[in-house]
């Protein structure tokens, strides 16, 4: 029997939970109050363009989201010529998603404004290392293998050095070190980290890789997906910039659910970095940071 969603006006408590009705055939239910990206406002409208079908969710696409109030105005002007932004990526491994971000950056149609200027790592053999180096990126070592080390850089000369390139925002691509109080105060609102769990869900420390796949499975949710988000003091705290669900099926591996989110994570990141190097990030006045519809400005999700 096909779940319908329809038009709904959502109230949302302080804390951000909403209740949305949920129509089964002939008979109702409110589901349980949660979280997420695109609920949290004083008082919201969500549209759901096509039905629940089968159990899947909707694409992104299909939500389109009307908030109160915004910090920036979204009058639809926006600068023809924005300037290409400087990017820093910062990996500890493969660096798959670094290597997607840069395809973005460098392709024949300029999907993404963008140009990757350093590359950041804790383990200067790793292979997202390897791609910066074989792509003429400059590789910088952080942090310091040891406090005394001639090696690698301290958090006050990672902050010199990323200015000193003229560094637009700061991505973190499996980068499992946590970053200094001193670089998130030079880049407020301007470094995201993207984590394989629908945050805030799975996340923290000693959460990563492998382990938040295996902790997923083992509690029973029936959705995992990545999430991306802005960067604060402590592990996977940031305010929510996008999330993308995948379906878990009955006889997931941990393996096999990790690549089905890897997947998503590539579309995603790059569709974020595409936004923010265009300016369609909005944040509203309650510090809930929004992306702007290229297509209708009046839309954000």
């Amino acid at each position: 029997m096909p779940v319908v969603v329809s038009l709904a006006k959502v109230a949302a408590s302080p804390a951000g939970d909403f209740t949305v009705r949920v129509s089964f055939g002939r008979r109702s239910c409110a589901t349980a109050p949660t979280q997420s990206r695109f609920l949290r406002a004083s008082e919201l409208y969500l549209s759901l363009d096509n039905s629940v079908e089968n159990g899947h969710l909707p694409k992104r696409d299909s939500f389109a989201v009307k908030a109160a109030s915004f910090s920036a105005e979204a009058d639809g002007s926006r600068d023809e010529a924005v300037r290409r932004k400087k990017l820093a990526v910062f990996v500890s491994g493969g660096g798959s998603n670094f290597k997607k971000i840069h395809q973005g950056c460098i392709s024949g149609d300029g999907s993404v404004n963008g140009h990757v200027v350093l590359l950041v790592t804790n383990n200067k053999d790793c292979g997202g290392a390897e791609y910066a180096r074989s792509n003429g990126i400059p590789v910088l070592l952080f942090p310091k293998p040891q406090p005394q080390s001639s090696h690698g850089l301290s958090p006050t000369q990672l902050v010199d050095v990323l200015r000193e390139y003229g560094v637009d925002f700061v991505l973190l691509a499996g980068y499992l070190k946590l970053i200094p109080v001193e670089l998130v105060k030079a880049f407020p609102k301007r470094i995201l980290n993207i984590h394989p769990a629908l945050l805030p869900a799975f996340g923290g420390k000693g959460l990563y890789g492998m382990r938040v796949h295996k902790a997923a499975l083992a509690s029973g949710a029936r959705y995992s997906g990545p999430t991306i988000h802005f960067v604060d003091e402590e592990y996977d705290t940031g305010r929510i910039l996008a999330q993308s669900a995948v379906r878990v099926v009955a006889n997931d591996t941990p393996e096999e659910l990790a690549k089905r989110v890897l997947d998503e994570e590539h579309k995603l990141y790059v569709e974020v970095v595409t936004a923010i190097c265009e300016e369609r990030i909005k944040w509203r006045e309650d510090g809930v940071p929004l992306i702007q519809s290229k297509d209708n400005p009046h839309v954000f999700y």
